[in-house]
């Protein structure tokens, strides 16, 4: 019903804005990430998601498709309500979400608010087959650019030994996503852990 508001930022709240388009203003609840690129009274440009549930009808925002199509695979998944697709999208970029979902790095989830490891595995299982296998932490080409088996196997198992080394789920998802395909697992382990230690 609606694809996008453009208009004048005209508040900024915890989990929402409000965009005057027009002389109407528009609350459309927003993820962190989403927020973070608002500025009051700038002109932007949302793109928009009408969710319609038994007892509320409500505007979500998002300053990329990208983060749009995330959201609607999320709320996709069975016991996941905008909330929490939302604030998953609040810590994870979309292409960190399809990161682990090819690698079934259900740690990446761990600083989702309300998302505990049971659901996250539910949401790896659930869009195993519905994201695209071209994305990288980066959002670019770069890195996980193949859909193969054997070398989302070997990403994954580096995540693996990253995440037993005390690095967080998400962080060690966007550093391995970064390399290129390698020989060996080992090989990508240190090559992720000298990007990890040159931030």
């Amino acid at each position: 019903m609606y694809s996008h508001f453009r208009g004048t930022v005209e508040e900024l709240g915890a989990d929402r804005a409000v965009i005057d388009a027009n002389g109407v203003g528009y609350e459309l609840f927003c993820s962190k990430n989403t927020l973070k690129e608002l500025s009051l009274g700038k002109t932007a440009k949302l793109f928009a998601h009408l969710n319609i549930a038994q007892d509320a009808v409500a505007l979500y925002g998002f300053y990329t498709d990208d983060e749009r199509a995330m959201f609607r695979k999320l709320i996709g998944v069975s016991r996941i309500g905008p909330k929490l697709a939302l604030a998953a999208l609040s810590v994870l970029s979309p292409s960190d979400i399809a990161m682990a979902v090819l690698t079934d790095n259900a740690a990446a989830f761990d600083g989702v608010a309300g998302m505990g490891r049971k659901t996250a595995a539910r949401v790896i299982l659930e869009l195993k087959e519905k994201v695209d296998g071209t994305v990288s932490a980066s959002g670019g080409a770069k890195g996980a650019k193949t859909a193969d088996d054997g070398a989302n196997s070997m990403r994954r198992e580096a995540i693996e030994a990253l995440v037993a080394l005390g690095y967080d789920g998400a962080v060690a998802g966007r550093a391995v996503a970064e390399i290129d395909d390698c020989a060996r697992t080992e090989d990508m382990i240190m090559k992720a852990l000298r990007k990890l230690s040159a931030k």
